[in-house]
């Protein structure tokens, strides 16, 4: 099995799409406080509007982006369709490629090794984000979590993934494919993040599924509205004494140059790093926007 690679933490408390059919709307999610957002080429695009969208997106990344903390990504096409490749081709065209790309439908580590190497060839440094939300996706979702080092995170699908397991989109019939994902993107240590929250009448219930998410081991969930990020922000940040907890860890192990200390009594190894530095990335976020 390969070993987990070394990546910057950042947060990836919530995350939106925005429609790459209409740029001007890409500033407007970007002020939204979200994490992440993500240009759509894909399930929100037309099959007659794809080949726009995708001139549109890709001439969002021409100049330079501001430094303000948000994530960007383009979801392309399935690899596997005729649009997925031409998404491919456009952005191996370009000189200036969008910072991180998200894969749906992915079913085989192929898919994700057969991008990586058409990127390095062709000198660009775009992450990859990896959608899991098919049956194959779930049966191969640990090689498909080891086969890029450029993968950044695993995001969970719940509405494909309950069409394809006939079952209801609902926390429970899903808490095993869940379980799954959250266990694979563990293992070589990239954050994982919850399908959005679907009734925009329900905030409560949006709450209740996000801290559930977060109980099992998810770094954040999707919204489909600008109104959803502040509560799923609040329950992905971690708390004032996470952060000072995580502080105190961090600053002992730097001291300590080992592989594990004594903090309060309690034996501490290094394998809790990447999480407290994650914990710190949030809290330097939060400092940012004031």
């Amino acid at each position: 099995m390969n070993m987990p690679v070394e990546r910057t933490p950042r947060p990836r408390r919530s995350f939106i799409f925005t429609p790459g059919l209409r740029p001007e709307m890409f500033p407007k999610a970007l002020a939204s406080g979200t994490d992440i957002v993500c240009v759509e080429l894909e399930d929100g695009i037309a099959p007659k509007d794809k080949a726009q969208a995708r001139q549109s997106a890709l001439a969002l990344f021409e100049q330079p982006q501001a430094q303000d903390g948000v994530e960007r990504i383009v979801r392309i096409n399935c690899l596997r369709e005729a649009f997925g490749l031409a998404d491919v081709q456009a952005v191996l065209a370009t000189d200036t490629p969008p910072p991180a790309l998200m894969l749906p439908k992915v079913n085989t580590p192929q898919e994700v090794s057969w991008l990586d190497d058409l990127l390095t060839e062709r000198g660009h440094n775009t992450r990859l984000h990896v959608i899991i939300e098919t049956n194959r996706g779930l049966q191969a979702a640990f090689e498909i979590a080891q086969s890029s080092s450029r993968i950044d995170a695993l995001f969970f699908g719940g509405v494909d993934m309950a069409a394809e397991l006939r079952c209801e989109n609902a926390w429970e019939p899903l808490l095993y494919a869940r379980s799954r994902v959250v266990h694979a993107a563990a293992t070589v240590g990239v954050d994982v993040i919850d399908v959005p929250y679907l009734d925009l009448e329900d905030p409560d219930g949006m709450v209740v599924e996000a801290e559930k998410a977060k109980a099992l081991g998810f770094s954040g969930k999707g919204s489909v509205h600008p109104k959803q990020v502040a509560a799923l922000n609040r329950v992905f940040t971690p708390t004032a004494d996470d952060i000072a907890k995580a502080r105190r860890i961090t600053e002992a192990f730097e001291q300590a140059d080992t592989g594990l200390v004594v903090i309060d009594g309690k034996l501490i190894e290094k394998p809790v790093l990447r999480d407290m530095y994650r914990i710190l990335s949030i809290a330097d976020r939060i400092e940012s926007l004031g």
